[in-house]
């Protein structure tokens, strides 16, 4: 049995290319192995407040003398951070808001990311170290090389920065660029890339889906 921790935080609920796209990848996980488990957790209709206490940024044994957070709060950090250490693979969809992190998902990370409790510090090493973290990178526009956007998603490199090089994760990123081609007509003529960088996002989410669903329940035999 293995456990995948599925977040979305796209305000779009019927149409959203990062939730169908996470939706394919956490079919196929559950699929691959019997007894695979899917905790999701929709950022967008079900928010988390904002980070309650400036000591919650640590644990607790590295936190200034005094701090005493509200407990609501640090039992509402404990259970974000257990659900995430529980699981074998995390999968989040990541639509990319004027140009960075939807602030439903930038409040998810604020709770998770405490050195000394999920990435390494005086008093701890990285617990998860090397376990896998699927980015869903959806942009509306065009990112490439040479473009006037080049460089402007300020999500992904973020999400990459904590999770990977913070956090020791194996982090891999599946995208979709110019989704607005069919609406904007400064993207005219881009929409069937868009359409194929889609169907390509599909079958990779069902394809990686299938392979780390059968992979963790494997390792753990």
């Amino acid at each position: 049995m293995s456990t995948l921790l599925h977040l979305d935080s796209s305000a779009d609920r019927s149409t959203s290319r990062s939730r169908a796209i996470t939706a394919a990848f956490a079919s196929a996980f559950r699929e691959a192995g019997p007894g695979n488990v899917v905790v999701h957790r929709d950022l967008h209709a079900d928010p988390l407040p904002h980070l309650a206490d400036a000591s919650l940024h640590w644990a607790a044994g590295l936190r200034a003398a005094g701090a005493s957070p509200e407990p609501a709060a640090e039992d509402l950090q404990r259970r974000l951070i257990d659900e995430l250490l529980g699981a074998d693979v995390l999968l989040i969809g990541v639509p990319l808001y004027n140009y960075s992190l939807p602030s439903s998902l930038k409040a998810w990370l604020d709770h998770i990311h405490v050195p000394g409790r999920t990435a390494p510090s005086a008093i701890s090493s990285a617990p998860l170290a090397g376990r896998p973290a699927v980015l869903v990178a959806i942009r509306g526009g065009n990112y490439d090389s040479g473009t006037v956007n080049e460089g402007r998603d300020h999500a992904t490199p973020v999400l990459e920065l904590i999770l990977g090089e913070e956090m020791g994760m194996a982090v891999t990123v599946i995208t979709n660029s110019l989704t607005l081609a069919s609406s904007v007509p400064a993207l005219a003529g881009q929409a069937g890339r868009s359409e194929s960088e889609y169907a390509h996002a599909l079958r990779l989410a069902r394809d990686l889906g299938e392979q780390l669903g059968s992979r963790t329940t494997a390792s753990r035999r």
